[in-house]
């Protein structure tokens, strides 16, 4: 038995694939190792994995995981993972990874995460070839949900956001100013605070235009400053994966034709292709 996992920053999508061929999925939290530690994945794992899970007949685990990037933070994720799956060969790959060979396959092109965070780059058809760093949530992340989450409370917090929307986002959050700088400023994991208030976003319709233009702007910005300084970008398909693009494409893709290229794929989670890219076309390797 192999387990493909697709692990974001919020959410980490399972799929347990048996020898007869039947695939399981679950659910467990994100582990970024820029924020959990390994003793942190540890506990989470053994507390939120199926308890009928037989993991000493699993072979194999192949992760992508947010903030794999660097082989220091793989290690940190790995540790974990031979921790939880002891009989199991461990392979520790990055999300944007798990992104392109779930969009592209063994095609080149373009591919891109748009989710709690941002990540772009180009793609061989195996590996990735060209990233340029996201800046992560403080430095950048344009166009994700914490980018557009900490938007809005900006907004909120200058008194910019139009009174319908924050008389609902009050009686909604009954969050004051203090409350919110004291969680973003010495609370941990800031970055999924800001990304849940994309939801709110994408709920609240008493000022579609105020939500429309806050989505188009923060896609404007991720094209200003990431997408376009890509070589030749606009001779690929936009390609994309993640909750914020899918939830938002409507808006997302009439940016993409704007800045000249052509929409491609938009989906919300790489998991069914990623298991079909393993099985079918680089089984047991990333």
């Amino acid at each position: 038995m192999i387990i493909i996992a697709d692990g974001g920053s919020t959410k980490t999508n399972w799929c347990l694939v048996t020898e007869e061929g039947k695939k399981v999925y679950f659910n467990t939290e994100g582990y970024n190792p820029y924020f959990s530690g390994t003793e942190y994945i540890i506990q989470s794992l053994s507390e939120s994995l199926p308890t009928d899970l037989e993991k000493e007949n699993i072979t194999e685990v192949n992760y992508y995981g947010a903030g794999c990037s660097t082989p220091e933070m793989r290690k940190i994720v790995e540790n974990a993972m031979q921790a939880v799956f002891t009989k199991s060969k461990i392979y520790i790959g990055h999300d944007l990874l798990a992104a392109a060979r779930a969009l592209l396959g063994n095609n080149e092109g373009f591919a891109a995460i748009l989710g709690t965070g941002t990540n772009t780059c180009l793609y061989d058809g195996r590996d990735i070839t060209h990233n340029i760093d996201s800046g992560a949530y403080i430095l950048g992340d344009e166009g994700s949900g914490c980018y557009i989450g900490k938007k809005l409370l900006t907004d909120y917090l200058r008194g910019y956001m139009p009174e319908a929307v924050r008389k609902i986002f009050w009686e909604e959050f009954k969050l004051t100013p203090d409350d919110i700088n004291e969680i973003v400023y010495t609370q941990p994991r800031a970055n999924r605070f800001c990304a849940s208030f994309s939801k709110f976003v994408y709920d609240n319709n008493v000022n579609i235009e105020y939500s429309r233009n806050l989505v188009r702007t923060s896609f404007e910005d991720f094209f200003k400053n990431l997408v376009t300084h890509y070589p030749n970008y606009q001779k690929y398909t936009f390609n994309c994966i993640g909750s914020v693009g899918y939830n938002f494409r409507n808006v997302l893709e009439e940016v993409v034709v704007e800045n000249g290229m052509t929409v491609g794929s938009i989906i919300r989670s790489p998991i069914d292709n990623l298991v079909k890219y393993h099985l079918e076309l680089a089984t047991s390797q990333l």
